[in-house]
């Protein structure tokens, strides 16, 4: 595919838990609806869940679709599958050139935007980053400039890698591991950008992993994490992969960091441990 071709993608995500001695009740949020934006439109969206719940939907905060729902009855697993399909298409900042805001304009939005400019636990970049972050404030003439220079350099210092870090690691403890998942390197990021006072948020959602989708053919996925700054309008970009956001990320959700964003989050009653299982298939259809 090119960078100006847009195309039809269908998303199966399954979740949920397997309960060691069986579960009293849960009660439970789940983030798995895709948005419709100026760059996707959602054309159909089902969420199944198993035991049958009680459940209601609404907007969150920021904006994500939030479906909460509560299992009443005894049960050994719970399953949430979500099947939806968007259109996606290129982002317009791909097709035409735009102006860069100043250092100075920041200051017009520092009260507007004044919740993606948080510095959370979550994001917050230990001192030995810090100081390579003012370095790089100190050569850049511009905020996009710095972002770029910014994710460049983390995904030079950054490995990913599957399974290093914990769903409860945080930014720093990334950095001096020198790896992280898609999470860890979004949050290392968004810390990088706020330090510089670039409002910037997390955005939730999923990825095909293929540069050339094949129509018709379905793939392992997974949920994925990147990044929107503000540069004058909300810019996105995947720092994993150093890729602006493009026809294949689908947004899901957005927030200040990923605890706004958990694709599922509950509590529930049970006298043993449970066990989380994901899968996400994706598959082109045009």
């Amino acid at each position: 595919m090119n960078a100006t071709e847009g195309m039809q993608l269908r998303i199966k995500h399954t979740t949920g838990y397997h309960y060691e001695n069986g579960a009293v009740a849960s009660f439970n949020e789940a983030r798995m609806t895709p948005a419709t934006t100026s760059e996707q439109y959602m054309l159909r969206s089902r969420l199944e869940i198993s035991p049958s719940p009680w459940t209601y939907e609404y907007r969150d905060y920021w904006g994500t679709t939030v479906t909460a729902f509560e299992v009443h009855d005894p049960h050994a697993d719970l399953a949430v599958v979500a099947t939806s399909v968007v259109e996606t298409q290129p982002s317009i900042a791909d097709l035409v050139e735009r102006e860069h805001i100043e250092w100075d304009d920041l200051r017009a939005v520092a009260d507007e935007l004044c919740e993606f400019l948080d510095s959370s636990d979550w994001v917050s970049p230990p001192e030995s980053m810090v100081v390579e972050l003012d370095r790089i404030r100190a050569t850049s003439e511009a905020p996009e400039q710095y972002a770029q220079a910014v994710m460049a350099m983390l995904h030079d210092r950054i490995v990913y890698q599957a399974g290093s870090t914990e769903v409860t690691s945080t930014a720093a403890q990334a950095w001096e591991a020198g790896t992280g998942v898609c999470q860890d390197i979004a949050h290392l990021t968004l810390g990088a950008l706020r330090h510089a006072r670039i409002p910037a948020r997390y955005v939730g959602g999923y990825l095909h992993p293929s540069s050339q989708p094949v129509i018709g053919e379905s793939v392992e996925g997974e949920s994925h994490a990147w990044i929107e700054y503000w540069d004058g309008e909300w810019v996105g970009f995947d720092p994993t992969n150093e890729i602006a956001q493009g026809p294949r990320h689908i947004v899901v959700s957005r927030g200040r960091d990923y605890a706004d964003n958990p694709p599922l989050r509950g509590i529930y009653s049970t006298p043993g441990g449970s066990e989380l299982f994901v899968e996400v298939e994706i598959t082109r259809m045009r």
